[in-house]
């Protein structure tokens, strides 16, 4: 009988810690949703709701793999969200939020970790997961 009241203490203490993580905890989609999609749109083909006021069309995020011979450019990406990468009549804000916080060790590509704001690459993780959709 000891079996079942162990096991009821450990899902109930479970069920309380799941109750501490935040449930607004950002991830790459939200970023993307909150940031992103008023003028990229919700798919990220540059349709959103912003963009028929801008003077220049957003980017259709769904192709950027295609446009670049096949080769998802992630670290310009990053670049581009991040500010660094400031082409002239460059219209994107830039997102200081996603600057702040946790680092990660991220590698682009050429073997190399570098401690990179993990909002930054939650959100660029998701831009990829957008290719070709």
């Amino acid at each position: 009988m000891r079996l079942p009241s162990r096991l009821s203490l450990a899902l109930a203490t479970l069920a309380l810690l799941g109750a501490c993580v935040p449930p607004d905890t950002p991830s790459g989609k939200s970023d993307f949703d909150a940031l992103c999609s008023g003028c990229h749109g919700p798919t990220g083909k540059g349709d959103g709701d912003m963009a028929a006021m801008l003077d220049q069309k957003p980017a259709d995020l769904t192709t950027l793999s295609a446009k670049n011979n096949g080769h998802y450019p992630g670290t310009e990406i990053m670049a581009q969200i991040w500010g660094y990468a400031k082409p002239q009549g460059r219209v994107m804000p830039e997102f200081g939020p996603l600057l702040e916080g946790d680092l990660v060790p991220f590698d682009s590509g050429d073997g190399i970790l570098t401690p990179t704001p993990i909002r930054l690459v939650q959100l660029e993780q998701y831009v990829r997961g957008l290719q070709g959709k």
